[in-house]
């Protein structure tokens, strides 16, 4: 059988390696993406390698395109992606991409920190411009001439010990006063600067406390942000001027204004030095700005060159490092000049591994060519599945649950099928499915594009992933509407209905509450296709028939569903050769589930093909047994209640007997299921006179023995187990068969739930949204039809398609999992992890993108 159905074969193959080649055929099989090696070195610390230092000058080439990568994002400068993979780097070239990336991370780091130093320059003039402005503004309404303001300050400016000496000082000019006879000390002075605005409420009350109401505090706002040189946010400052008397407050405020993170800045007590100052500070602004324009617009060029190769070289960087972390697993022979690898290959591919490491070698320039073993092991192999870009989404679904054991059968074949139908019975409705498929295809036709778009939107990159299982789904909910004759809660009368009345219409239309007959009068065969449109406007027995219908095709789908599921353990049982297994485990299983739960789906088809609503007794529809009550009492062995006059008993001749049977041999199958294989290794062990031994696997419990790894690990024990464990094992194993078989059955009930509840919904968006448009009439009415139709759009696609479309897909997951995996997938295996460099740099730019 095809890998499609069961996992690659898998080899273990030894590889020897010239030191000089192993750098070239390394990067050869990168490219190829079919070879995973094992650490041949586990013991050693990953610092004590051989090629460590090269693994280390990879890490710090990828810091460096790192930087250069914030930075060109910071700028919002576009890269160049070409979508090309170029070839690893010889180890030569190694120098001349260091000595590069050195180059450009210098001198840009160099620009960077002469435009910050320019920055910060130009920060400070525009603050200190701000502030000879601003201070101006004081100085001239102090000169203005306002007494009363005058001698106030000074008052504010006379500490207590001025007060108590009787010392007084007249009228005076704040921030000036020539030197009198007085101490120096009672000098009034004064200071200015800049603050942020947020902490100039803090800052003045701190200036209040500290100083005992001895300052005096003026500020203005800059109304203009100013960039931060450090970081470019936009600030909002205030300059402020304190004034205040002595050395010691000057000494206090100086201290506080350093605490609040306050620039202080000198300033003139002249009007004409100031003026002078501030001429002088406009030139050299305007001189910063032609400096640091040519800065930026050379700092431009330099990330613009490197933007257009950043791509490449960060491919070019990891696939070296890749290259030199997989000889790193490699071990040196006695000689140091010959490098040995194990590795897993797909046994299919082992002559195209071959022919890329000759291809190494020639581009090495090596006389030696490379050779390649292939090992004997007992070891369990990975579980390699071949996905293209159509089977991928399935296979990841199936992978989810567990990886296959290695050559199990794989489910996601039947999965591409099985899966997208049984969403659609939850899901049937022609309109919602259609939508759901033009979704899918518009993501299929745009992959190439939508693809190249790389994003971090984890919900985006899962919709788009699953985009084939969207597609699918969508079709075969059209199919299933089709059949449930149901869009957007209402049918299509393709074929007409068959349904005539067959009573007085008069009659009809004047009783509204009146019941009708669902037999009527029928012209010719039944309807076509699906259900009759009639149906959509019966009223209280349209939901007792769709719940009947619906619930019996669910209980149908899930029976096959699971027996589908046993006969796939059939495959593995005989492809692992595991004889017990499948005398044992697979034909009772099969036994019981075919006399209990597929005779009740025979009795449904029974029921439908023998009774009928306009046949006559003993056939009609009033005749037609429960199928429920049926199967109950054939479980309990009761005798059917006795029929209605003029039916009969039972739906077919010898049918209580045959209940009797197959109840009995279904309860027969429970001891062989529990007993026989247990018993049997028991016995073997005995005639063979072997002891547990751990790593052994006997013949009589997996039916063969892996040679080479082309059948290990997928039948029976992996390790020779207790016969303890053996029973108990086996005990959990039919208990949980025999009970699941009952309460599986009952689980695909979901397909009926989650269909009713689909239509309902439908239902209730058409009757209480959409129907209130349609009423309105005249022009007023269009406008209204217009938003109601926008809002129940609205509705229909965010609950009834994405809400109950991701509920159907989630109840579909389950099924799949729990009820059909379980009859016979294992999950027990590990993933096929090639030494691939498509896979390293897709993870490391997702990695960079985080």
């Amino acid at each position: 059988m095809g890998s499609l159905f069961r996992s690659e074969e898998m080899a273990l193959c030894q590889l020897f390696l010239q030191s000089e080649a192993a750098y070239a055929c390394v990067s050869e099989l990168g490219e190829l993406g079919l070879v995973q090696f094992r650490d041949l070195n586990p013991d050693v610390n990953a610092f004590q390698r051989k090629f460590v230092n090269e693994v280390r000058r990879c890490d710090e080439m990828e810091r460096k395109l790192r930087y250069l990568e914030k930075e060109i994002k910071k700028d919002g400068i576009p890269m160049l992606d070409t979508g090309e993979s170029p070839e690893a780097p010889q180890p030569r070239e190694m120098i001349d991409l260091e000595a590069t990336f050195e180059k450009l991370e210098n001198e840009l780091r160099e620009v960077n920190q002469n435009a910050e130093a320019l920055k910060r320059n130009f920060l400070e003039l525009t603050e200190l411009k701000h502030i000879l402005r601003k201070t101006q503004v004081f100085f001239d309404e102090q000169e203005g001439g306002v007494n009363q303001t005058t001698e106030s300050m000074t008052r504010a400016l006379i500490t207590d010990e001025a007060r108590t000496a009787g010392a007084s000082m007249g009228p005076v000019q704040l921030g000036y006063m020539e030197k009198s006879n007085e101490r120096e000390d009672y000098l009034p002075c004064f200071v200015a600067g800049v603050i942020l605005r947020e902490r100039l409420p803090a800052f003045e009350r701190m200036l209040w406390r500290a100083c005992r109401g001895n300052v005096f505090l003026r500020q203005a706002m800059i109304e203009t942000p100013l960039e931060d040189p450090t970081n470019g946010d936009q600030v909002h400052k205030s300059v402020f001027i304190i004034f205040f008397q002595g050395d010691q407050l000057k000494t206090r405020v100086k201290k506080i204004c350093e605490g609040f993170r306050a620039t202080l800045y000198p300033c003139p007590e002249a009007p004409a030095d100031r003026r002078e100052m501030a001429m002088g500070v406009m030139t050299r602004i305007e001189d910063l700005n032609t400096v640091l324009g040519q800065t930026q617009d050379h700092r431009h060029r330099v990330l613009v060159a490197a933007a257009k190769n950043l791509k490449n070289w960060f491919v070019k960087v990891r696939k070296i490092k890749a290259i030199y972390h997989t000889l790193n697993l490699f071990n040196l022979d006695v000689t140091q000049k010959c490098l040995i690898a194990e590795c897993w290959v797909p046994l299919l591919d082992i002559e195209t591994i071959q022919l890329a490491l000759r291809r190494g070698t020639e581009r090495s320039g090596s006389s030696v060519p490379p050779i390649l073993n292939r090992m004997q092991t007992f070891e369990n192999p990975p579980t390699y599945n071949r996905t293209n870009k159509f089977t991928k989404a399935f296979q990841a679904l199936i992978d989810a649950y567990g990886v296959a054991s290695y050559r199990e059968m794989n489910p996601a074949p039947y999965t591409i099928i099985t899966f997208p139908f049984l969403f659609a019975v939850m899901f049937g409705d022609l309109g919602h499915g259609a939508i759901m498929a033009l979704f899918g295809l518009w993501m299929i036709r745009k992959e190439k594009g939508l693809a190249a778009q790389k994003t971090d939107n984890e919900i985006w990159n899962i919709f788009f992933g699953g985009r084939y299982i969207i597609f699918l789904m969508g079709v075969f909910s059209m199919y299933t509407g089709l059949i449930y004759n149901d869009i957007f809660s209402k049918s299509l009368n393709i074929f007409g209905s068959h349904w005539h009345l067959s009573y007085n219409k008069s009659t009809v239309m004047e009783n509204k509450y009146l019941q009708l007959s669902p037999k009527g009068d029928y012209e010719g065969a039944p309807y076509p296709f699906g259900m009759d449109p009639i149906w959509q406007v019966a009223g209280a027995n349209k939901i007792i028939f769709h719940n009947a219908y619906k619930m019996k095709i669910s209980i149908i789908f899930g029976v096959i569903h699971m027996i589908f599921g046993v006969v796939m353990s059939w495959h593995n049982h005989t492809y692992f050769r595991n004889r017990i297994s499948l005398l044992y485990e697979f034909i009772p299983q099969l036994i019981f589930l075919l006399l209990l739960f597929f005779y009740m789906v025979l009795l449904m088809f029974i029921k439908w093909i023998k009774f009928a609503a306009t046949n006559e007794k003993p056939y009609s529809e009033a005749c037609a047994p429960s199928i429920l009550i049926t199967f109950i009492d054939m479980v309990l062995f009761n005798k059917p209640k006795p029929p209605p006059e003029h039916c009969e008993t039972y739906m077919f001749f010898g049918q209580h007997f045959i209940q009797v049977l197959f109840v009995l041999v279904a309860v027969g199958c429970i001891p062989v299921m529990l007993l026989a294989k247990p018993l049997l290794i028991m016995q073997a062990r005995k005639q063979a006179n072997v002891q547990p031994i751990a790593g052994a696997t006997s013949d009589a419990e997996t039916g063969g023995v892996s040679n080479g790894g082309s059948h290990g690990g997928g039948g029976g024990h992996e390790e020779e187990e207790e016969l303890s464990e053996i029973f108990i094992h086996q005990s959990i194993h039919t208990i949980e068969y025999v009970l699941g078989s009952v309460s599986h059955t009952a689980s695909y009930l979901r397909l009926w739930a989650l269909s009713l509840a689909h239509a309902q919904l439908a239902e209730v968006l058409w009757t209480m949204v959409l129907s209130i448009g349609l009423k309105q009439e005249g022009p007023v009415g269009g406008i209204v039809l217009t938003c109601v139709f926008a809002f129940w759009a609205i509705l229909t696609v965010g609950i009834l398609v994405l809400m109950e479309g991701l509920s159907a897909f989630l109840h579909t997951l389950r099924l799949h999992w729990v009820e059909f995996q379980s009859k016979f997938y294992k999950g027990q295996g590990y993933a096929f992890q090639p030494f691939s460099f498509d896979a390293i740099i897709e993870n490391g730019s997702a990695a960079a993108e985080e």
